[in-house]
């Protein structure tokens, strides 16, 4: 089970020689990886967090600055890539990113996994919502 909830950040990973071997925009693929991994980092640190905390209201804020931060800085970095390269390097950071969130998504659902209700599988404590 632990793959698949990783099976997104191993898409990015793999992509990599294929986008070197094949001539790809590569400053655009560096871009939209950097900003995946970073993301997708944060994004775990915060709902430890947010498991961690007691109060209902801390829980909700840090879930809404993982949600919010993560789509700000993923737009960032399409137009980053598309400013700092090109155009096609622009294309190659959304193009990766959305292929990214689309399996993160799909595992997510997958593997039944909330950000919430992760910590009270690996646990072994009962969930108690």
């Amino acid at each position: 089970m632990l793959y698949l909830r990783y099976l997104d950040v191993c898409l990015v990973l793999a992509t990599a020689p294929f986008v070197l071997v094949g001539g790809m925009p590569t400053l655009g693929y560096a871009i939209g990886a950097g900003a995946w991994l970073l993301t997708r980092g944060g994004t775990a640190f915060l709902h430890a967090q947010a498991r961690r905390a007691g109060e209902a209201k801390v829980r909700a804020g840090l879930m809404v600055a993982a949600l919010l931060g993560r789509v700000w800085l993923v737009a960032l970095a399409i137009i980053l890539a598309r400013y700092a390269g090109g155009k096609d390097d622009g294309i190659m950071a959304a193009a990766l990113l959305l292929a990214a969130f689309t399996v993160y998504l799909a595992m997510s659902f997958v593997t039944r996994e909330g950000p919430i209700q992760g910590a009270a599988r690996t646990s072994g404590r009962p969930s108690t919502s």
